[in-house]
């Protein structure tokens, strides 16, 4: 028998696809700003179990921590800007307490709280060509003579003699 009153099913999903339509660049949200015993910082290196390289803009490099809150939640990842919460107690680590999303940082910029020329993962750049050509044949039998006397004359080389 089937159930009544349960939501789900097909109508439901296309309901919940519509609903959860947000546009990116426009945030309706209050922007966190630094205090005093916080920086903003950007990620420079994932070392994995929870921690971060972060590059924070006052000039240090902090091994910093995702606290237990934002962990399976909030998913960081490189170039992306943070808040980091400071310890008293030592300098070179630090807490991440908040990761900002496009919209924000664009704010944060318009306010003069980031720099205007950080490297955002919009910015990142493909992956280089390192020269390497395959020729249109691919095929063994597309070879030229002279290219199989060439493969000849490096199998009769022998490796103990050289």
């Amino acid at each position: 028998m089937v159930k009544k009153n349960v939501k789900g099913g097909k109508a439901h999903k296309k309901k919940k696809k519509d609903s959860s339509v947000i546009d990116d660049f426009k945030s309706t949200k209050n922007v966190d700003k630094k205090t005093e015993d916080q920086e903003y910082g950007q990620v420079t290196k994932l070392l994995g179990n929870c921690r971060l390289e972060v590059s924070c803009f006052d000039g240090m490099t902090r091994l910093c921590h995702i606290r237990g809150s934002m962990r399976k939640k909030v998913w960081i990842k490189l170039n992306d800007i943070v808040l980091v919460s400071l310890r008293e107690f030592e300098n070179a680590k630090a807490d991440i307490i908040y990761k900002y999303e496009i919209p924000e940082i664009n704010f944060l910029k318009k306010e003069n709280e980031i720099p205007e020329n950080i490297k955002l993962y919009d910015d990142v750049e493909e992956t280089k060509d390192i020269g390497f050509d395959f020729k249109d044949g691919g095929d063994d039998e597309s070879c030229t003579e002279e290219e199989v006397d060439a493969v000849v004359i490096k199998e009769d080389i022998d490796i103990d003699n050289i």
